[in-house]
């Protein structure tokens, strides 16, 4: 059987899920989405997605027309229809069909769309040897023009990022933000470990609240170690003795370098590894990791 698509309370096989090529997520990025994961058939903080998802929406005055426990008995049914214990789960809200122009008041119907399949962002060797960045010169959008915790369906920004790592040879890059601090990285949040403290870019840096950013920070607190949100620029990632990215895709991996120059001594660090390794064990249920 092939995958079923979840579109406005319907499944529809892969190749027939289809939405109006007038729809305005598709004509102008209008529109709202969250990456879930689920592990042996549990949903990873999947009323914290919806929660955010929902705050999103609410950003972009787009009413979704479900509650958010409809929401979630919708993830939840369209991992059960589809046979998935371990999957990415794609949610998408679009502003819905209209007609041409930008007036989000000429739409109706908005789309909310599930989609469940397995995904593997970066090969396993990168988890061990450590991901190589660049930083991109697409700098992260200004807050004042479009709010990086906004995550919406328009991802140009980080795209133009993402080719510029890429085109280095780089399967990720940093972004930097209007005032030249570390933000985040095209699709991941960034951490650095110094000294034995570990520092991340805080919220007004101008980055996502990621929902395994805030796992991962919440583990390392409850082994006792410090975790310092900042303000960081990159002689804080040149000159630090550990580098790791986290995403809900990513989950936690490790980074090495940055801009040719090594991090640390160039391998996965300790802490990195640590850190890695309680999160595994913590999603998928062993929370005494």
């Amino acid at each position: 059987m092939s995958l079923q698509i979840y579109i406005g309370g319907k499944f529809y096989d892969k190749a027939d899920a289809k939405i109006s090529v007038y729809d305005h997520g598709l004509l102008y990025g209008d529109g709202v989405f969250e990456g879930i994961r689920a592990y042996n058939g549990r949903v990873f903080r999947l009323e914290q997605h919806v929660d955010r998802l929902f705050d999103s929406a609410r950003a972009i005055h787009l009413t979704i027309p479900m509650t958010k426990a409809e929401v979630i008995a919708a993830v939840e049914k369209t991992l059960a229809i589809n046979g998935l214990k371990d999957a990415y789960v794609r949610l998408i809200v679009t502003r819905g069909a209209g007609s041409l122009g930008l007036d989000p008041r000429k739409t109706s119907d908005p789309q909310v769309i599930i989609i469940a399949d397995s995904i593997q962002l970066y090969p396993e060797e990168l988890y061990e040897h450590g991901l190589k960045i660049i930083t991109a010169g697409t700098i992260r959008n200004h807050p004042a023009a479009l709010n990086p915790r906004i995550k919406s369906l328009n991802y140009l920004n980080n795209i133009l990022a993402k080719i510029e790592g890429t085109n280095a040879g780089c399967l990720e890059a940093l972004m930097l933000n209007h005032q030249g601090q570390v933000a985040e990285c095209t699709g991941d949040n960034l951490f650095i470990v110094k000294q034995g403290v570990i520092h991340t870019p805080s919220i007004d840096s101008g980055i996502l609240e990621g929902i395994t950013r805030a796992a991962v920070i919440e583990i390392a607190r409850s082994i006792g170690l410090t975790v310092v949100e900042r303000a960081m620029d990159r002689h804080d990632i040149y000159t630090a003795d550990e580098c790791f990215l986290t995403g809900t895709a990513a989950e936690v991996i490790p980074c090495v370098e940055l801009d040719g120059r090594p991090i640390g001594d160039g391998r996965p660090g300790p802490v990195t590894r640590d850190l890695r390794r309680r999160f595994h064990a913590y999603v998928r249920g062993d929370q005494s990791a």
